[in-house]
């Protein structure tokens, strides 16, 4: 398959030669070397994003998570209350001061897509200062945009 058998003349003697033929080997190889450099980089890339883990026999949860949305119009909501943007530290200092369950309290963030993303991150960094580091992203599934 990869080996071909010349012969030679010698002496009137033919005499088998035996030729590994590389190139289909070194092509291989090379193309190989080129997925892993374009690959490489995009494996190291990532988001750190903490999501909720779904199981299927641990989708009971003892405690709800806090839900925390902005709107279209940057109006922020918490659990479908309506928040001023002013007394946004304080709602979520009374939610901080609150007990949380063993396995920490989760918020769950959403945020239009046409929504200015100072303003998202705004809200981030008061829920940050507030205590509440456990945020997870919700998104819409689909193709995208």
């Amino acid at each position: 398959m990869g080996a071909s058998l010349k012969t030679r003349r010698r002496g009137g003697r033919r005499a088998p030669m035996a030729e590994i033929n590389v190139t289909p080997l070194v092509d291989v190889m090379l193309v190989l070397l080129i997925i892993f450099m374009v690959t490489a980089p995009l494996l190291v890339a990532g988001v750190p994003v903490d999501l909720p883990e779904s199981r299927a026999g641990a989708l009971e949860q003892q405690a709800q998570p806090v839900q925390v949305a902005l709107d279209g119009q940057g109006n922020i909501f918490v659990d479908d209350q309506p928040v001023a943007a002013a007394a946004l530290s304080q709602e979520l200092a009374r939610i901080a001061a609150e007990p949380a369950p063993p396995e920490g309290r989760r918020i769950y963030l959403r945020a239009d897509r046409a929504l200015d993303y100072g303003k998202v991150m705004a809200v981030m960094g008061e829920l940050n200062r507030a205590g509440l580091n456990r945020v997870a992203l919700v998104s819409v599934g689909g193709d995208g945009p």
